[in-house]
């Protein structure tokens, strides 16, 4: 009973974190009026109480129709959404994989200060740095195009802290060993570093996929040209007549970031192994 117990709690509980998802793919089957007779009460003021089936009533494709072949401006965000989401995570590679190597294993002054100062910038929200955003991206005449949404997403400090936590854990041993060889720091880097920082740099760009890919903030303040707004930006301008179609595009919306999680889960079970690794 012992050993039983455990398991039935924990499937219940992932039954209940799955039950959201299944209530969405669900409700992605159901056609317009059976929505609305569902939750009239809440949509359209109605009398009554609102309620979700597990399995629709009448299930459907036209939803999925209605979004992929009737729906051409969903296509075109869905692109808006890869050119700006790439960019950025290759542009946090780039330089963030050098600034945390930097930070993990060289010794330089006000290396402390320095390091205290990108947790700081870690830690302030949107909202505080918004205003000073908007004034730099201005002066450079950035407003109103992807590079005001990439360049500073670009220099984000939160892939740094990630990475730099998987290149500390490297042992110093595995260092000097390279050393003593006759390898420099660059070849250290690329043949101990890389392989052994793997799990951080991945869990670095999964983590920037799913918040990035689902950003609202950002393109609604820098970006008034709407042909250049992203997916995230798609479902808040959808009608309540037209609230099937939308929930189908938060299914198609979840799709590349379950993707994303999925090619990137081993990596982050591999990063907290490597976390742990001792000397």
């Amino acid at each position: 009973m012992k050993k039983y117990i455990p398991i039935t709690l924990v499937s219940f509980l992932a039954l209940i974190v799955w039950l959201p998802l299944w209530m969405l793919i669900s409700g992605s089957l159901m056609p317009i009026d059976e929505i609305k007779a569902y939750f009239g009460p809440v949509l359209l003021g109605s009398s009554g109480i609102a309620k979700w089936p597990l399995i629709p009533d009448y299930p459907t494709l036209r939803p999925y129709v209605e979004l992929l072949l009737d729906s051409p401006e969903f296509f075109a965000m869905f692109w808006n959404s890869i050119k700006i989401v790439v960019p950025v995570l290759i542009g946090q590679v780039c330089f963030g994989m050098p600034a945390a190597w930097a930070f993990a294993r060289f010794k330089f002054p006000c290396k402390k200060f320095l390091f205290t100062l990108y947790i700081a910038l870690m830690l302030m929200p949107f909202q505080v740095t918004m205003v000073p955003n908007y004034l730099v991206l201005d002066q450079m005449n950035l407003l109103n195009t992807r590079e005001g949404i990439i360049l500073p997403l670009v220099f984000s400090t939160f892939p740094v802290f990630i990475m730099y936590r998987f290149f500390s854990s490297i042992p110093e041993t595995m260092i000097e060993a390279i050393k003593i060889d006759g390898a420099g720091h660059f070849r250290a880097f690329l043949h101990i570093g890389l392989p052994l920082g793997t799990p951080g740099i991945i869990s670095a760009l999964v983590l920037g996929f799913l918040e990035y890919w689902n950003m609202i903030e950002q393109p609604l303040t820098f970006i008034q040209d709407k042909s250049l707004w992203p997916l995230s930006l798609y479902l808040p301008q959808i009608a309540v007549d037209q609230l099937s179609v939308s929930i189908v595009a938060s299914v198609m919306m979840l799709i590349p970031a379950l993707l994303v999680f999925l090619w990137g889960q081993n990596d982050l079970e591999a990063g907290i192994r490597v976390a742990g690794l001792k000397e």
